[in-house]
């Protein structure tokens, strides 16, 4: 039994988090079930931004150490299978976007997930701690470089050092995420943006992405130089006709193509 969810709207693709009798804590099949969802996402052409959600009171509670605990005396226990993308961004990367909704606790590899989506939501009531220097470990899902980029030095050794809990407001304050609803309304709130998203050019929003993404791996240089290489790519596609004819002609613009591959 899967402990995932997934549901198309139109162009956006919902993935829920499913296990909530354990507080949605991942074990492996659910680690893989979720790989699985984002190699779903990646591979329909159709889908054009991802909302990330859970069921129950919790968004997660983190990995069942437990369950995992056998596995980390293997070289990589996150391996991927066929077909998989991470969630966590470490070994593949979406070339779509991801919004992120999130409520009641959300510990460990759930900040980690945050932090490799594109766009957070959370409910006032989430809670969150990376709580891996109480267990002996540290974060595995990169926490330890992504949240000093989003939040700081400061401010992100303050939580990863002390395993300390902090609530929605401060994670607003420190950037880990974009905007705080009333409980209940976060995956709505969500699913609005996703829409937004969704309504743009597939082809300009997965250049945009991977521009971002090339400035913070490889350097602003780099990022610069790869814009000069897609703009030949982006003036002769179906999305820059569409866009010019809309902007002419004083009316949203009605983008039909696929997520490129360029």
């Amino acid at each position: 039994m899967s402990h995932i969810t997934t549901e198309s709207r139109g162009h956006v693709f919902l993935i829920g988090l499913n296990r909530a009798a354990k507080r949605n804590a991942f074990d492996p099949p659910m680690f893989h079930d979720l790989a699985r969802a984002y190699g779903d996402y990646q591979a329909d052409g159709g889908l054009r931004c991802a909302v990330v959600f859970a069921h129950g009171p919790h968004f997660t509670g983190g990995i069942d150490l437990e369950q995992f605990a056998p596995l980390f005396a293997r070289e990589d226990p996150f391996a991927l299978e066929a077909g998989e993308i991470d969630p966590f961004g470490m070994r593949t990367h979406l070339s779509k976007p991801v919004v992120m909704a999130v409520h009641g606790i959300t510990f460990t590899i759930g900040i980690e997930m945050l932090l490799a989506s594109d766009i957070r939501v959370a409910a006032s009531d989430a809670r969150f701690a990376q709580i891996e220097v109480a267990r002996g470990l540290y974060p595995l899902g990169g926490a330890t470089f992504r949240l000093v980029r989003e939040a700081g030095w400061g401010n992100a050794m303050r939580y990863l050092l002390t395993a300390d809990e902090f609530g929605a407001a401060e994670a607003l304050r420190m950037g880990l995420v974009q905007e705080v609803t009333e409980p209940g309304r976060q995956l709505e709130r969500a699913v609005s943006i996703a829409e937004r998203v969704a309504a743009q050019s597939p082809m300009g929003v997965a250049a945009t992405l991977r521009s971002a993404r090339l400035s913070i791996e490889e350097g602003e240089p780099m990022a610069a130089k790869r814009v000069r290489e897609d703009m030949r790519h982006i003036l002769k596609s179906e999305d820059f006709r569409e866009g010019v004819a809309s902007f002419r002609e004083r009316r949203r613009a009605q983008f039909r193509g696929t997520t490129p591959d360029f």
